[in-house]
């Protein structure tokens, strides 16, 4: 079954400022390269052909630098005029999606992930849509996700509210692309709080990643980014 992708790339980077100012933060130069970039050859190596990117603050510099291809895969673009939030943003590409079930990537992470097996063990699980889990040291910058037996999400603990080891959100999921299709549309949504936990009642599969997984959302994690994915390049070499 072959699938689309859409990456979340329309955020304002306010932590990273002082360090990527003149630039929306999937763009900011990690090993390099843009970081999406990074992101779209995970997709690529995955198969996947299509890719939707939910643009915002400077979304011209995603469009201009990127273009309509890349590495074999075809490049669609849905701009948000004002922010709209994760959820809001996925809900303004609705029309850019097409097949029954969309693979969601937050723009501004990365987890090291089969998301071939991700898909398998979804499919495998009759669940409505799919989570991708990473075990993290500390939860507590983050919030944790609470599971079953049957890698089934059963609960969420918000950020703070619990420290120590355990699993988070990988900011990698499988939704089905009615449920975007049905959310309200033009007013801010957030696919954390609002869309993801309406598919915990009707079955959200939980995959767990080896990782690492790296945001890049604040300096210190920034910096780590362009070790791993220095290292990275090296090895491939």
């Amino acid at each position: 079954m072959e699938i689309s992708a859409v990456i979340l790339a329309g955020g304002l980077g306010t932590r990273l400022r002082g360090v990527v100012d003149d630039r929306p933060k999937v763009m900011a130069p990690v090993a390099g390269r843009p970081f999406i970039t990074h992101l779209l050859d995970q997709l690529a190596a995955s198969g996947i052909r299509q890719v939707t990117l939910c643009t915002g603050y400077l979304a011209e510099i995603v469009h201009s630098e990127l273009g309509n291809a890349y590495a074999g895969m075809h490049l669609r673009y849905s701009a948000e005029e004002r922010p709209l939030g994760t959820g809001g943003a996925l809900r303004l590409a609705a029309g850019c999606l097409s097949g029954e079930t969309v693979l969601v990537l937050n723009g501004d992470s990365y987890c090291h992930c089969n998301l071939a097996e991700f898909r398998a063990g979804w499919a495998a699980s009759g669940a409505r849509g799919g989570m991708a889990l990473v075990r993290v040291a500390d939860v507590s910058r983050f919030g944790a996700v609470l599971t079953d037996d049957a890698s089934r999400v059963m609960n969420f603990v918000e950020k703070g509210d619990q420290s120590g080891p355990g699993w988070i959100n990988a900011g990698l999921y499988l939704l089905p692309v009615d449920l975007i299709r049905g959310l309200e549309a033009d007013r801010p949504l957030s696919l954390e709080r609002e869309v993801i936990p309406r598919l915990v009642t009707e079955g959200l599969f939980a995959y767990p990643c080896p990782g690492p997984f790296i945001d890049i959302g604040i300096p210190e994690e920034y910096q780590r980014a362009q070790q791993f994915f220095y290292d990275e390049t090296k090895g491939h070499l």
